[in-house]
């Protein structure tokens, strides 16, 4: 690992629903290397419009951060890490069409940063970008077999595999949310049934949309997160607070979706055998009401041993991962995390 005393790092992190843009400082001591967000601002991502708007959206929140942290000369900024979703070409820097950014089609993001800004530019898929966060500054600190899943607007998984980052041969390794564990089920990633479908913000919504729907067709009363003014106005985060008052319909949602993760993860531990699963957004906030169910599948789907040898956890840089994971790829990127 390459010597690091203080250095500073812009962190770009594009999700379906936010942007958030970050300057944050790294340095090492005595007990290791460490990571601070010094300012962020965050946006919704569909506020802009177009990719090209919300680019320029990026970067004038990015000279603005600079600005007011004193920082009076750019050459200061060691560089800046670009996290989103897949599919992307990491080696050309170009985000290609991902399906929770409709329009984002062929964006050529690093070339655009390096040019508006002067500060060189890595691009990462979210999952590798959090899984090297995790790795190095957080929970999964010291492990060499690590996995991460999004669990968001999306679901993706980054890969530490015998202490390296694996992307694949064309570097889509970890889509995770492709796998299609049942033949009819909420669609995510473009299938029915997938593992996204299942487990992720979007494919929750889906699972209640469905179950409003049948109530409604019968003429039964509507569940504690619905309304007769507008019966389908709800989200993920509604759900939960619902759940997190008994209601019954939500909570069966989430017992369904805690028992398809508990597949997921199924097929993923029996494959890489991992010492450790991190899973961010929806299962960090709502843990407690899929761990249950997700646990009970997992002891009838995989196996003993490799399930006994793997935590499940939420991640340790908590609510701030997707900053620090967008950070840490611009080090990664550099050689100065390997």
């Amino acid at each position: 690992m390459a010597e690091i005393r203080e250095i500073k790092i812009i962190g770009i992190d594009i999700g379906g629903t936010k942007c958030s843009v970050s300057l944050g400082f790294f340095y090492k001591d005595r007990r290791g290397l460490h990571a601070r967000i010094s300012d962020k601002e965050i946006f919704p991502t569909n506020e802009c419009g177009s990719a090209l708007i919300t680019l320029k959206k990026i970067k004038d929140t990015i000279f603005a951060l600079i600005s007011r942290n004193g920082i009076s000369d750019i050459k200061d900024i060691s560089g800046t890490g670009i996290s989103c979703g897949g599919p992307l070409d990491t080696k050309k820097g170009v985000i290609m069409s991902p399906p929770n950014l409709p329009g984002w089609d062929n964006v050529e993001i690093v070339k655009y940063f390096e040019k508006e800004t002067g500060i060189s530019a890595v691009l990462q898929n979210d999952a590798n970008a959090c899984a090297i966060a995790e790795w190095k500054f957080g929970i999964a600190r010291g492990k060499n077999n690590v996995v991460f899943l999004t669990f968001g607007t999306g679901m993706g998984a980054g890969l530490i595999i015998d202490g390296r980052l694996y992307s694949g041969t064309a570097g889509m390794a970890g889509e995770a949310g492709h796998i299609r564990l049942a033949e009819r089920g909420p669609c995510g990633y473009g299938k029915k049934g997938s593992f996204e479908g299942f487990c992720s913000g979007g494919g929750i919504k889906q699972m209640a949309e469905i179950l409003t729907g049948n109530i409604l067709r019968k003429g039964g009363k509507l569940p504690a997160f619905s309304n007769e003014s507008d019966p389908f106005n709800f989200d993920a985060r509604t759900l939960a607070d619902s759940a997190e008052k008994g209601d019954s319909h939500a909570l069966s949602i989430y017992r369904k979706s805690g028992k398809y993760l508990g597949r997921g993860l199924a097929v993923i531990i029996d494959i890489l055998n991992p010492e450790i699963i991190v899973i961010g957004s929806i299962f960090a906030r709502s843990e407690g009401l899929l761990r249950k169910t997700m646990m009970k599948t997992l002891e009838k789907e995989c196996l003993s041993t490799s399930l006994l040898s793997c935590l499940i956890t939420a991640p340790g840089l908590g609510e701030n991962i997707g900053d620090y994971g967008a950070m840490a790829s611009a080090l990664y990127g550099k050689g100065m995390l390997r």
